[in-house]
């Protein structure tokens, strides 16, 4: 019986121009046969469906999808859920525990964007970030109006408190006047510790006029929390 790979052979070879002849000497069959195959309309082969393979973690799916479930929109590690599953009797190992959790993770939604208004003159928001350290450090002092959205920006080589206050008040310089008040998006020159509310503050800028810093912090892993227009 010719099976289907040597059928294919034949084909392939006389594709490749060999005679009828050497194609059988070549496979070790007749020439009646490979000359009936050439004939032959090509076939495709038939393959049996492969039964459905099992896996240790069946019958704990429903587990672990319930438990992924119920925590949302935290994550479990999966050495968690492994050592849940193991007392229930789970045999299997880690790599397929985890890539079922990862296809069950729901996506996390994203925090809702925070808006406030500002009245006009009302308020200026001020940041101060680094660009760049070293022996020549770089620092960005970014000041906006709440209302306009206007900006003003300034390159300091330091952060000391009376760089701050130079800041301060080349920003209002430009703006042509001075808000009621300033918020500080974070500032280690003002707040001791980033991202917490503070133990103790630094002193606001001493002007004659209501500055003062907020009693809350924005936090830096939330830009979108920003006054508008």
């Amino acid at each position: 019986m010719i099976t289907f790979e040597i059928r294919m052979e034949i084909k392939v070879l006389h594709k490749r121009g060999m005679s009828i002849r050497a194609i059988a000497r070549e496979l070790g069959i007749s020439r009646n046969t490979v000359r009936s195959h050439l004939k032959a309309k090509s076939e495709k082969p038939q393959y049996s469906p492969r039964p459905a393979s099992s896996s240790l973690l069946d019958e704990y799916r429903d587990y672990i999808s319930k438990r992924i479930s119920d925590a949302h929109p935290y994550k479990i590690p999966a050495t968690v859920i492994a050592r849940e599953i193991m007392e229930l009797g789970y045999r299997g190992g880690l790599t397929i525990l985890r890539e079922f959790i990862r296809s069950q993770t729901l996506p996390a939604q994203a925090e809702p964007v925070v808006r406030f208004e500002t009245e006009p003159g009302r308020q200026m928001q001020v940041d101060w970030g680094t660009m760049r350290n070293g022996k020549s450090p770089l620092h960005v002092f970014v000041a906006v109006l709440g209302y306009s959205r206007m900006l003003y920006i300034e390159f300091t080589d330091n952060m000391r408190y009376d760089t701050l206050e130079a800041c301060h008040r080349n920003a209002f310089s430009f703006f042509g006047g001075v808000p009621q008040e300033v918020l500080y998006d974070n500032m280690k020159t003002v707040v001791l510790q980033r991202g917490c509310l503070p133990d103790r503050a630094a002193p606001v800028p001493s002007f004659p006029v209501a500055v003062r810093q907020r009693d809350g912090l924005l936090s830096p892993a939330v830009p979108s929390l920003q006054g508008t227009d």
